[in-house]
């Protein structure tokens, strides 16, 4: 049974930490997650983390603050028995308001 599973994450960094393991460690086509802000506004999440703290650069300052509207939210199309490791996975990143619809 065809299935979405959706959940929130409090930075853009969590986030792709997640869409990572989803696709090297469980096996989910990439073409099958979605990553878009919770809201209409652009936004980095609702905490700062990963480059949105810093440059990434040695030597290099960073500029300007991350724009922080919201959470990101992640959805994954499941097929098959793919829910429940989608679930598990997303927890234990610790995602925040999971659920399937």
């Amino acid at each position: 049974m065809e299935q979405t599973v959706v959940a929130y994450f409090d930075n853009r960094r969590d986030a792709e930490l997640a869409v990572e393991h989803l696709i090297q460690e469980r096996g989910i086509e990439r073409t099958d997650i979605f990553l878009q802000a919770q809201g209409a506004a652009n936004t980095a999440g609702v905490k700062a983390a990963g480059a949105d703290v810093e440059s990434g650069h040695p030597g290099v300052e960073k500029h300007g603050t991350p724009k922080l509207d919201g959470a990101i939210e992640l959805s994954v199309d499941c097929h098959g028995g793919d829910r429940d490791k989608v679930l598990k996975t997303l927890q234990e990143i610790g995602a925040k308001g999971v659920r399937s619809k």
